[in-house]
């Protein structure tokens, strides 16, 4: 390693010697105290990876001379200390590395240089479903169809255990791998031992999920990424990324009375997505840090993906000491990470000199009021205040749009059951289905609520708020209020620190009361895994055509995520969850109206049940302890008995066995060490065309297997019974399923098929409608190369690698978007596909692109910025526009010449092993 700036020192914790690299090195050349914590984080990196080839002495200088107000062209290397994953992105990642050791051992190198370089750990925490709720029970039951419907891939995960050096796993039942991380896995100040003194630098990471950001909260730089750039990580590749962009976030005051960490969240989320921030890094500051717990914290930077920023960090201070303290670490890491921090000029304390920052936002924490989010996207916040008037203005334009809207004159309906309310509820009551429920009759409406959901690393993490849904639980059951028999109650705790300290408080029993039981320890409602509803209810769903609500205390509420009968979805805090399950519906006014009857038949309001921050506070105090955190952490992975009975296969290559859940992926066949050139595209044909807003969600396959779809008919080909397909996301160690999967979403409006919702589209020229896998692989027997048209914000949405794989494996060559999220553009590139952009004010609309064309795409060679598209349409005439190619850094370049970033690395490692 080089060492320009002598930046190499070392520092004293405690008697103890430790190496650093300093950044009061550069002092004499550089204002290093006016960069943004995050940079100086980046800058550590650089001169501690400096080498003189991926990082040099110019990169370092660019960084250092940082111009805010000026978008940097500058690349930089940036190597992270680890790497976390999640198992619905994590089993894939591992069947690539599988693949990897295959497909060296044919290009005649050694299979054992396939495995991570920097340390990774695998939480397995996606593949817990909601079969089972409401019952004292539903944990166990829950678990156990997990471990029958996942056994193949835990299987395959003990033997990447065993077979890989540098990769742990976290066994099923533990948590959510945010909360994991922030509570265990997390050092804030990592150390490594070297021939001298152990080397000390700051805790950086990228996971396989982008709420990776969670960990931010604690000072911790790091980011989602797909699993594609995620095993470059593993296997030694730097991330390379342009300087960013930082933008900072001045928090003044303190909390109001009654307002929660998630309305804070939210409210954060609306001002940052209204601002623009995607690819850009947010940081942080201001006095009002002192009146921010770090879970409040924790939750703000969880939702980094939600107001569209690479990273929303906050740096290191007295609270993050405190938390460590808490959480249980051991005092040497303790001591190490505030005299580190102080020591490189990382350490916040009030009053200290503001870094230079592109541009600022500010909140005064006390302007913040409870909230909502909703109905489809986590941006969308809404007063609570507001939310029933705003739920009634989106149903009607919804039953406007289908033609079903009641005529003014029509009689209200006033059914037993009925949950009528002052104004123009005409709307929710339209269309009412009657539904017997425990041996009653009641009526099923526009805007019940049907799932209520305690759910997500984004709150669970919080003991403010889930202590606040305990005590309203707790108040409304004493007052004899009960959760409405048509809504699904469940409550998935991020750890299982949490209902030691709710059961402590004495809160566990009254959440239980209301239904809202533990039915399992990892992520759930929020991805899809929200499991079926009573019969009887999606029976009158569909009978009634009704949009009915979830309320869930997530981070993602996206169109189709939470349930495909559940239309709209609202994200709320977790005392807010316990309300609305109380109240059973969205068209009811919680700030004005009762949310029910007591015993005593006296309307009971939502102030009546609410506790107050005193009250919260004294629980914490008395309920929460260091010793809680190290007893369940104390044996982490381990796993249960039924863990650790599985059988382990053997070997250093991974022999595939006849599995619908683990397939050898066909992406190294026919691969040769030296890669060709850069093929030209031409004569593609548009697969799918869609406008803005389109998730990875819309792209990758995720939730439940439909029997009718293509990966459904595969599976049943296969002799797989629909009760046991599982979902998507179990499955996407397959790519037999994933590649039928994708663009499957039932929410998706392919403008090839007008009026259409889900995987449809239009053969060309033939003209003939059905599913897109069946279209691409018709389209790939004629070697026609594919294409996608897409609108703004292309790739919103979670890390998900399959969204490039399966686009890649689908035949698709190019898409060509007006703007893409950074995670689905890099996957796009990392897989071999093309991202174009349209020109500033271009779009496929203005363009006069119907989708009906066949498209020409220019040279590549030279690496151009932009490229020129030619688009025949059928009747032959001919449309040319110019397109910014976004392959953003020569580094991609080098990917995309291989055919993506895997066989880039297997190239590397595959020359350097025959040339040792």
């Amino acid at each position: 390693m080089s060492n320009t700036y002598n930046a190499r020192s070392t520092l004293n914790v405690k008697g103890r010697q430790y190496d650093i690299y300093r950044l009061d090195a550069l002092k004499d050349r550089y204002d290093v105290d006016r960069l943004p914590f995050s940079l100086k984080v980046l800058l550590e990196n650089l001169l501690r990876k400096e080498d003189g080839q991926n990082v040099t002495a110019e990169h370092i200088e660019a960084l250092c001379n940082w111009d805010p107000k000026t978008k940097s062209q500058e690349q930089i290397a940036f190597m992270p200390a680890r790497v976390v994953l999640q198992d619905f992105t994590g089993v894939p990642a591992v069947v690539d590395l599988a693949a990897m050791r295959d497909a060296m051992q044919k290009l005649g190198g050694d299979p054992k240089l396939i495995n991570p370089l920097e340390p990774a750990d695998l939480v397995i925490d996606h593949s817990v479903m909601v079969d089972h709720y409401g019952t004292a029970n539903a944990l166990d039951l829950n678990t156990k169809i997990e471990f029958k419907r996942n056994e193949e891939r835990y299987k395959f995960l003990r033997w990447g255990q065993k077979a890989f050096s540098n990769f742990r796993v976290v066994p099923p039942g533990t948590g959510i791998v945010h909360q994991v991380n922030l509570e265990y896995l997390s050092k804030v100040v990592f150390t490594k031992e070297t021939e001298g003194n152990p080397l000390a630098y700051p805790d950086t990471l990228v996971g396989t999920d982008s709420h990776t950001t969670m960990v931010n909260g604690l000072g911790v730089l790091g980011w989602g990424v797909g699993g594609i750039e995620a095993e470059a990580v593993m296997l030694g590749q730097p991330i390379t990324m342009l300087i960013p962009e930082v933008i900072g976030f001045k928090f003044t005051g303190s909390m109001p009375e009654g307002a929660t960490a998630t309305d804070l969240v939210l409210t954060v989320t609306q001002m940052l997505r209204e601002k623009g921030v995607v690819g850009k890094f947010v940081e942080f500051f201001g006095d009002g840090l002192d009146n921010l717990p770090l879970a409040d914290r924790a939750t703000i930077s969880n939702m980094a993906p939600e107001y569209g920023a690479t990273c929303g960090i906050f740096p290191m201070d007295r609270e993050t000491i405190r938390y460590l303290e808490l959480s249980g670490r051991d005092q040497e890491t303790i001591d190490l990470v505030e005299v580190y921090a102080r020591e490189q000029g990382m350490w916040r304390d009030t009053g200290d000199r503001e870094a230079e920052y592109t541009d600022i936002l500010e909140l005064d924490l006390g302007e913040v009021e409870p909230s909502i989010a909703g109905p489809k996207r986590p941006q969308d916040r809404i007063a609570l205040r507001s939310a029933k008037e705003a739920f009634l203005s989106y149903l009607e334009g919804e039953l406007e749009g289908r033609g079903t809207l009641p005529d003014a004159e029509e009689e209200r309906f006033e059914g037993e059951g009925g949950h009528t309310a002052p104004g123009n509820d005409l709307w929710h009551e339209a269309g009412a289905v009657e539904v017997e429920l425990d041996g009653e009759k009641h009526y099923l409406k526009h805007g019940d609520v049907v799932i209520a959901a305690i759910t997500s690393c984004t709150n669970t993490s919080n003991p403010a708020v889930l202590v606040a849904a305990g005590l309203v639980a707790k108040k409304a059951h004493e007052l004899g209020l009960d959760t409405k028999p048509w809504v699904k109650t469940s409550f998935a705790p991020g750890s299982q620190v949490v209902p030691a300290y709710l059961e402590k408080a004495g809160l566990m029993k009254p959440l239980e009361a209301l239904g809202f039981n533990v039915v399992g320890f990892g992520c759930t409602t929020c991805i899809g895994n929200s499991g079926p509803l009573d019969e009887t209810i999606t029976n009158a769903i569909r009978e009634g055509d009704l949009i009915v609500s979830g309320v869930l205390s997530g981070n993602r509420n996206f169109e189709g995520r939470i349930h495909p009968d559940v239309p709209a979805n609202y994200l709320a805090s977790p005392p807010l969850v316990v309300a609305y399950a109380l109240a059973g519906t969205m068209a009811r006014d919680l700030v004005n109206e009762p949310i029910g009857h007591g015993k005593d038949g006296k309307p009971v309001y939502l102030k009546d049940i609410w506790p107050s921050q005193r009250e919260i506070a004294e629980l914490i105090g008395s309920s929460i302890s260091s010793q809680m955190y190290q007893d369940k952490y104390s044996d982490v992975f381990a796993g249960s008995e039924t863990w650790q009975k599985l059988p382990v296969p053997e070997g250093e290559i991974y022999e595939w066995p006849d599995s619908t859940y683990v397939r050898n992926p066909p992406y190294f066949e026919g691969m040769d060490l030296e890669p060709g050139g850069i093929s030209e595209i031409e004569g593609a044909h548009c697969l799918v065309k869609v406008g803005d807003s389109i998730t990875t969600d819309h792209i990758s396959p995720a939730g439940a297997i439909k029997p009718d779809s293509p990966a459904g008919k595969y599976l049943q080909s296969l002799g797989i019974m629909p009760q046991d397909f599982n979902s998507y996301g179990s499955r996407r160690g397959n790519h037999e399923v994933m590649m039928r999967g994708t663009f499957a979403n039932v929410r998706l409006r392919n403008q090839l098929v007008p009026g259409s919702q889900g995987s449809w589209t239009v053969h060309y020229p033939s003209g003939e409608e059905m599913s897109i896998y069946d279209a691409a692989m018709r389209y790939k027997e004629e070697g026609t190369p594919l294409a996608i048209l897409a609108g703004k914000e292309y790739g919103t949405g979670s890390s998900r690698d399959w969204a490039a794989k399966g686009t890649a494996l689908l035949g698709v060559r190019v898409v060509i978007a007006e703007s893409y999220e950074r995670i689905h553009r890099s996957n796009l590139v990392g897989f071999g596909v093309l991202p174009l952009q349209y020109a500033e004010g271009e779009n496929a609309e203005s363009l006069g692109l119907t989708g009906e064309e066949v498209f020409d795409i220019g040279s590549l060679e030279g690496e151009p910025s932009s490229v020129k598209v030619r688009a025949k349409a059928k009747d032959g005439s001919v449309k040319e526009f110019e397109a910014r190619v976004r392959i953003d850094t020569p580094t991609e370049w080098d990917y995309y010449r291989n055919g993506g970033i895997l066989h880039y690395v297997l190239r590397d490692l595959a020359q350097k092993s025959q040339a040792a």
